[in-house]
């Protein structure tokens, strides 16, 4: 038996990176698993992955910065499953630089997928959830959402946001056992960090007390937690996975 036996799980940007590893996590542990991505080809492929795992999936298509997409999305996700037990918000973007240089729509972009993303996402699930009277959202937020950081200003404010959304959610819905916690990963291992010069990645490392990197599977594990009935009495919290790098 798996922790999330019989419960169905969306999760924004699962095509790839963290996402992957999030609906994977899920999967093993026996929920069903929607896979919604931008990128119809890659949210296809994970879907797969996860049905290879012997629980139900779904790839969705989706922009979600879109109210409409968010809403014909949840409308296919609910005509498949029947419901939807756990929200993972993890769809996100970069368009770093130093704030004086920061074109507009690189600040637009990167709150609009980041941030509003999660509000639209949200309110569509949460009323599924309150009718059921139970329901996890957990949002991925960022350390830097905590500490702020040169060149992200954009990337530092949504994350900030999805934080203080993440609260006010907690807040809203305690009332209808929907619980929302967020998850602040720190440095992760992906495709993007891999590419950083040795210097770069050197320096990082001396600034976590663990002296590693974390992987993708150490946000997954946390969102399997947050999703089963052994955190039922967490909601409004964030949890850093970053090693010690923030505290």
């Amino acid at each position: 038996m798996g922790l999330l036996d019989n419960k169905h799980a969306l999760v924004t940007g699962g095509g790839q990176g963290i996402g992957r590893s999030i609906c994977l996590a899920l999967a093993r542990q026996g929920a069903g698993v929607a896979v919604c991505d931008i990128n119809e080809e890659t949210a296809s492929k994970t879907a797969e992955e996860v049905k290879a795992l012997g629980v139900s999936s779904v790839a969705v298509k989706v922009n979600v910065t879109s109210s409409a997409d968010v809403t014909a999305m949840v409308e296919k996700v609910v005509s498949a499953f029947g419901k939807i037990d756990i929200l993972v918000n993890n769809a996100g973007i970069t368009r770093d630089n130093l704030l004086i240089r920061m074109k507009e729509e690189d600040w637009d972009s990167v709150i609009a997928v980041n941030l509003k993303s999660a509000f639209l996402c949200s309110k569509e699930v949460v009323r599924h959830m309150m009718k059921a009277r139970q329901g996890r959202i957990i949002n991925i937020a960022s350390v830097i959402g905590l500490v702020g950081n040169a060149g992200q200003a954009n990337y530092a404010a949504s994350k900030g946001g999805i934080i203080s959304l993440t609260k006010s959610l907690a807040k809203e819905f305690a009332g209808r056992n929907v619980l929302a916690n967020a998850i602040a990963p720190g440095f992760i291992r992906t495709a993007m960090t891999d590419k950083l010069p040795d210097a770069e990645k050197e320096k990082i490392l001396k600034a976590i007390p663990l002296g590693a990197m974390g992987t993708p599977e150490d946000v997954a594990n946390t969102v399997v937690y947050l999703s089963s009935d052994l955190s039922s009495y967490v909601t409004g919290q964030v949890i850093p996975v970053d090693g010690g790098m923030v505290m």
